[in-house]
């Protein structure tokens, strides 16, 4: 099922490093959900952190931005405290929360193939349906469109 603007989000409660993360539970407040495939590879570590640098602006919004990836709880610690990260992650290890968003995707590298999660990022409203969709995202600039999406709410 393919998820579009104005549809409910998917709602999820999945642990973060620093506790558990819902996104019921932050109803009534924007938030910006972005997947990305693995702590600590290159262009996740340029999001995240790019993510975090705008992190004041988005909380001046009273946005809550939440990372998610398959890694571990213990992953997404080594990687917050390696590269200062301030956004929440959240770990989907079943994928559960990546296939209800439509992320866990056939990708192709080296003309293998391989399931995966695609990078992309949701923006939900303050009513819990789905703002903006970002797929296949650049990394270069993300953040700072997301951010831009924010102030159109």
């Amino acid at each position: 099922m393919s998820l579009s603007v104005g549809d409910p989000a998917p709602d999820f409660t999945l642990a973060g490093d620093r506790g558990e993360i819902s996104l019921a539970a932050l109803r009534g407040r924007p938030v910006v959900v972005y997947f990305y495939p693995k702590d600590d590879t290159s262009g996740c570590t340029k999001e995240a952190i790019a993510f975090t640098e705008l992190l004041p602006d988005f909380e001046k919004r009273g946005v809550t931005v939440i990372g998610v990836s398959p890694d571990g709880v213990a992953a997404h610690g080594k990687f917050r405290a390696k590269h200062g990260l301030g956004v929440e992650l959240a770990s989907d290890p079943e994928k559960v929360v990546c296939e209800a968003f439509g992320v866990w995707v056939e990708k192709t590298l080296y003309g293998r193939k391989y399931m995966g999660v695609e990078r992309a990022t949701y923006l939900v409203d303050a009513s819990g349906k789905i703002a903006r969709i970002w797929r296949k995202v650049k990394v270069a600039g993300h953040a700072q469109a997301v951010l831009e999406a924010v102030g159109a709410l």
